[in-house]
């Protein structure tokens, strides 16, 4: 299996992934239905946090904007190392095809624009997990923040393939991520920030 670079991109199109239609049907969805799952999620973890472990209001705010910005590392260091991970073995091909290549080749597929929420659900639960066992009962502040992060980059990616760019300060982000998906996919990572893309020198300078 080619990795999604290696593949022409199709305008306007998509195709199925598996043969099984039960398996197939999981990897589709409407954004709405992923997103809203992970907005309860989040909404339940908080309430949580405030009815069964006490935590201050300062100290959840605090937790919750540190989880937040913190989505926007995970967004790009996912999206580089994971997504575009070097094709060297077939199981990396598989990966990066299965959950990344094949919105490259269709990047006007509106059903696998974000994470179907199958994945939303075992994602979110593998990341409450992961930072309970550092944070403990703070985990249920700063995941809510970490979670809405992407909920965040999930609107602007989907916005940003199903929609035109609008005429106003916001069409950067169309041509910056338009930049990644037709001219430099090894490079522009950052999706719904390009800040980490300048920190780790994945944004090419322009020639003078």
């Amino acid at each position: 299996m080619e990795i999604a670079e290696d593949r022409k991109i199709k305008g306007s199109g998509t195709k199925n992934l598996f043969e099984n239609p039960i398996l197939e049907k999981l990897t589709r969805s409407h954004f709405s239905i992923p997103l809203s799952i992970l907005a309860i999620i989040s909404i339940s973890l908080a309430y949580l946090s405030f009815t069964q472990f006490n935590i201050e209001v300062g100290t959840f705010a605090i937790l919750f904007i540190i989880g937040f910005f913190s989505w926007t590392l995970g967004e790009y260091l996912i999206h580089r190392y994971v997504f575009h991970m070097d094709n060297d073995k077939r199981w990396k091909r598989w990966v990066t095809y299965t959950f990344h290549g094949i919105h490259h080749e269709y990047p006007k597929d509106k059903d696998r624009i974000v994470m179907p929420p199958a994945g939303a659900i075992l994602i979110s639960s593998i990341i409450f997990g992961g930072f309970w066992l550092i944070l403990q009962e703070y985990a249920f502040a700063f995941v809510p923040g970490f979670l809405i992060g992407y909920l965040a980059y999930a609107f602007v990616h989907y916005a940003i393939h199903a929609y035109q760019p609008p005429k106003n300060f916001l069409k950067w982000l169309w041509i910056y991520h338009s930049i990644h998906h037709y001219k430099h996919p090894d490079q522009y990572f950052g999706v719904s920030t390009p800040i980490w893309d300048y920190v780790f020198n994945t944004s090419p300078k322009k020639k003078k």
